[in-house]
């Protein structure tokens, strides 16, 4: 049985982990990639082009979206994220598993696009954690924390639309929540069609 690649969408509010927790899984297990996503904003201390993102001028995401090289892109503070389509439906024809870290607006974006995604939302075990991991950051003046915690009440407004919550209170353990989500969604009839189709016509035959 040949096992196709899901797309995995992880959203969850500035601050709530989900790039930690998404480095941690891909560590762990082989059976995930990463999409890197494109962005117009400028690089965090420590990130390089093409690893945590494509770091591109407004107009080279422009030209990006004029020729559907994109399978989402929103606005988020300023600026510009997308993922590139390429990257995405090559490592899902190799049968991986390819994990987007975006936001609610460029998931539900997915899910029309490709209706077997599953979607995850990340969140903190409280309002106040989430603010206490924003400014333990350390990288952001108050002004942009204040406009992260802004976000996150207009963001709280659609997480029903998500398949699964997951709250990353311990890391170890919401790695291992966030596998076997996936590895179950992998066994749902809908993404086994064909097998079923093939016991199907085996049976007919007997």
């Amino acid at each position: 049985m040949n096992r196709k690649g899901i797309i995995i969408v992880v959203s969850g509010f500035s601050g709530a982990g989900k790039g930690t927790l998404m480095k941690e899984l891909i560590k762990r297990y082989d059976s995930y990639a990463l999409s890197v996503s494109a962005t117009t904003r400028s690089p965090r201390p420590g990130e390089v082009d093409g690893r945590e993102y494509f770091f591109v001028s407004n107009e080279e995401f422009e030209k990006l979206i004029s020729e559907n090289g994109l399978i989402e892109h929103a606005g988020y503070v300023d600026h510009y994220y997308g993922t590139p389509r390429k990257f995405v439906e090559d490592k899902l024809s190799q049968g991986i598993d390819v994990i987007l870290e975006i936001e609610i607006q460029g998931a539900l974006q997915i899910k029309e696009q490709y209706p077997d995604a599953v979607l995850l939302f990340v969140m903190p075990p409280s309002a106040a954690e989430l603010k206490q991991r924003l400014v333990g950051r350390g990288t952001e003046t108050e002004e942009v924390i204040n406009q992260r915690l802004s976000r996150a009440k207009e963001e709280s407004v659609g997480i029903e639309k998500y398949d699964y919550i997951v709250i990353n209170d311990d890391l170890d353990e919401c790695v291992e929540k966030v596998n076997q989500i996936i590895d179950a969604a992998h066994h749902s009839p809908s993404r086994n069609l064909d097998f079923i189709e093939t016991i199907r016509k085996q049976l007919n035959e007997l």
